[in-house]
Formats: structure tokens, sequence, C-alpha cells
């Protein structure tokens, strides 16, 4: 049984996903019970966190055995001694695994509360702690370094001071308050830093914020498949369309060891700024970011000559990735999703705009990977299908690595064509998390294949483009 209810979606939003679940195309392959089983175990997986944490090394500045024995040592000494092994994987040699241990159920519930938002919340079940500004109430008398328990407010109807909250509220985990209610609920409201410090949480994960900064980057499992799909070779012009925060970006860059140019895009400069500094957290110089809608890459007539940025020329890349801006309804885990119908089906025209321009900046017999971490079928394999039929000049490609399944039927695409992409589908699952003693008892190759099924949802699509046409 979940330890959680399933994701709180919107009554239009959830009807919508029934009916791509349950499709024509699926019900005649699987069955109309198998394909409700699958729809119901999907929206219980993502209220819950991954099984694995995953962390991607710099492989730049030191090897995957080095830090994989600091990152032990440090896991150890968070989790008061208890004996947590941390994986390689074995087709994405630059990516440990570490187990999530939970749902703990043995957690004894305070009388002192805090309560938090829906995505602070979310954040929690994934090794953070609680920081001030993610603090909507708190018990009347809550001092510094009260013991109190955690519960997240997935319906966002806690009013902000609240000094006690009746509603809808799913306990996290037990903490310790860094600072009083009066404190956090000051005037000024300018507090910044953590507030809650987690000791005992539902799920144990490890936190990572500032541990091994230059070493590690947090990053879900499909997307580091993503960049090792895209394969990107030293020397080559490589164009990531919508890049922040830059894991992917960086990423690419340390697959190509540094040398060629990684062009990183986004049209928020905030998010650009945050490229520049991952890149330059991880020592990686052949990054150049620019604030640039993705839509707007493509220019009109002659570039002028040694211009670095955008618009650029068409076919002026080797390798693009398109990773999407997207629903992102394939993101765990996610108790609550706030969005409408309206949000959820809006993203379809942009994300052909942007492959669209893509297209045209790739060069003949250059690599496009388009992906996503949402789980519809309009943002995935009908944008697919819409592709090949728009761009006779693209072919899809086989993928490797590829740890995912194969996609979804429904939007008209050939079995040899669905074997072809790659979805990441959390509802091949049927339970979640684990204990310490499941854990010892597991061998390491079932705890890979489980890594493997039990992330995030995604998906990712490679083309060749065959000629300039």
């Amino acid at each position: 049984m979940s330890f959680f209810s399933k994701i709180l979606l919107q009554p239009e939003v959830e009807e919508y996903l029934g009916n791509v679940f349950r499709n024509k195309e699926l019900i005649s392959a699987l069955g109309t019970l198998e394909a409700q089983r699958k729809y119901k175990s999907l929206l219980n997986c993502l209220s819950h966190p991954p099984s694995f944490t995953t962390v991607r090394v710099n492989t730049h500045l030191a090897s995957v055995e080095e830090i994989k024995n600091l990152l032990l040592e440090e896991i150890h000494k968070q989790f008061k001694g208890l004996t947590v092994p941390v994986f390689q994987h074995p087709d994405l040699q630059d990516i440990l695994l570490i187990p999530v241990i939970g749902p703990r159920q043995d957690l004894q519930k305070l009388s002192a509360e805090v309560i938090v938002g829906p995505q602070c919340g979310n954040a929690v079940l994934r090794g953070a702690h609680v920081f001030v500004p993610g603090i909507i109430s708190a018990s009347k008398f809550m001092k510094a370094g009260d013991a109190v328990s955690v519960y997240s407010d997935i319906e966002g109807k806690c009013k902000r001071g609240a000094k006690e909250f009746l509603g809808t509220k799913v306990f996290i985990g037990n903490g310790i308050s860094e600072l009083s209610r009066n404190e956090i609920f000051s005037s000024s409201g300018s507090l910044k830093g953590v507030g809650v410090r987690m000791t005992d949480p539902v799920y144990l994960c490890p936190s990572l914020d500032n541990v091994l900064s230059n070493y590690l980057f947090l990053q879900n499992l499909p997307s580091a498949v993503v960049s090792h799909v895209l394969n990107p070779q030293p020397g080559e012009r490589i164009l990531d369309m919508c890049a922040a925060p830059g894991g992917k970006t960086t990423h690419l860059a340390t697959l190509m060891h540094d040398q060629g140019d990684v062009i990183a895009m986004d049209k928020i400069a905030n998010k650009v700024k945050k490229i520049k500094e991952n890149a330059a957290l991880l020592q990686l110089n052949c990054i150049k970011a620019f604030c640039c809608d993705g839509t707007k890459a493509l220019a009109i007539g002659k570039t002028e000559d040694g211009q670095e940025g955008p618009p650029f020329s068409a076919e002026s890349f080797d390798r693009i990735l398109l990773d999407v801006p997207c629903s992102g309804m394939g993101q765990r885990p996610n108790m609550a999703y706030s969005c409408t119908l309206k949000e959820v089906t809006s993203y379809q025209p942009l994300q052909r705009k942007l492959f669209s321009t893509a297209v045209k900046l790739l060069k003949p017999g250059g690599i496009l990977v388009y992906s996503t971490c949402t789980i519809t079928l309009s943002e995935n394999e009908e944008q697919v299908a819409w592709a090949l039929e728009t761009f006779p000049c693209l072919q899809l490609q086989s993928q490797e690595p590829c740890i995912g399944g194969e996609g979804m039927m429904g939007a008209g695409l050939s079995h040899d064509q669905l074997k072809l992409l790659q979805r990441f589908d959390p509802s091949s699952v049927t339970s979640h998390g684990m204990d310490i003693n499941s854990l010892q008892d597991s061998r390491e190759e079932d705890l890979i294949l489980l890594a493997n099924k039990d992330c995030i949802g995604f998906f990712i699509a490679k083309f060749i483009k065959l000629n300039s046409k």
C-alpha cells in the first residue's frame, strides 16, 4: 500500500490523464484492467520520491572511485553510522546511486508542528532541510532548539503565520527548529537559511547541499542518460537550446573533455547566470552561455564573421540537445500538481517552434535529441510523430545507453518506432521505498535494475538529419 495518497490533481487534469493512459491503442494491447492498473500505479508513484538519489561525478576534476569514497564517508556521517552503500551505475560510468531508506513508518509525531508549502515538502522528501521561505505555519510557542514535526500543506490552504492548521497535511518527518516562531514570521520577512534541520525524515536521503560541490552534481538518472545519448565528441560544436540550470550543459562539456564549444541558451537572464556559475564551479571552460529565446536563435540572412552568440546561421551545429519546457508531470516526488488543464496542454506549440528552429540549426548528418520530464502523450510520442511527418530529413535513431522502456502507444507510431524511443515509466514499479534490511539482503544487480525503473517520468527521442531539405 502507498504510504502517501496518490498525487493530488485538478479534476480536469486527472480526467485528461486517465484518457491518455487508457487510449484505444493501449487498451487494445493491454486490456482495460491492465491499462487501469498501470495508470493507478503511476499516480501513486508520482507522490513518492524515487528509490535512489542520483549524483553525477565531475570526471573533469576527479575519478569516480575517489569521489565515491568521499561520498560514502559523508553518508556515514549524516546517517549516524547507518551503513548505506553507494553504487556506480554499470552503463553510466559517471553516475553514482545512493539508495533511499523509507518510508519510515515508526516515527513518532510531536506536539509542536511546522507546516510547509508543497514545493518545500517535496524537497524535504529528497533530503533537503526546511528553509525559512518554505515555512507557512508554526506552533504558537515554538522556540529555537525545539523538536518539531514537519507537515506539507498539499492543498495550499494554510494561511501564512497561522498558529494551528487543521486542514489536509502530510507528515514528512521530524526536525529541530533553528529559529523561534517570532523570528520566522518577523515583520521584515527577509530571513533566509535553514529554519528546521531535519533529523528524522520519512525518507532518509543524504543532504548534498554544499557537499563536494566541485565534484558532484545532483541529477535525476534520466537527465544524465540524455547527455550520453547525445554522445558529444571533443572538438564539436554543441547547442543546448533550453539549458538552465546547466546540469546537462556541464555534463556535455565533461563528456567532451572540455574540448570544443558548448553553446547554452535560456531566455531568462538569472537562469543564464546560474549556468555560468555552474560551469565555473565545475571548472569547465568550453561553455558559452547566452540569454536568448530559443525560437529566435536562427539568423535571418548572413551572420557576422566570428560571431559566437545567437542568432546563429543555419546548419551550424554538430549536435543539438532540445530539453524543452514542458508540463513537468514526471517530476517526483509531487504530492500535489496545481496546474490547470489549459496549462498542461499549452506546451505543445512552443515545443514545436523550438523543434523547428533546432532542425534548421543542425548540420546534415547531425544528431538532435529531444527530451521532456513529463508523462503526457502530446508532449512526447505525438511530437515524434509530428516531427517525422513534418521533416522528411529526420530519421529516428536507436539510443545508447537504453535503460528506460519503449515509447507509449496512442500516437500512431509503429512498434519499431516505439522501440527506438526511451520512456521512463515509474508505473512499472509495484512497491515504494526500502528498509535497511531489504537493502542489505538485495543483490546489487537487482538494486541497479530498480534504480533504472523507479526514477522520474522522462522521455527521450534521438534523430539524425539526413540532408538539408
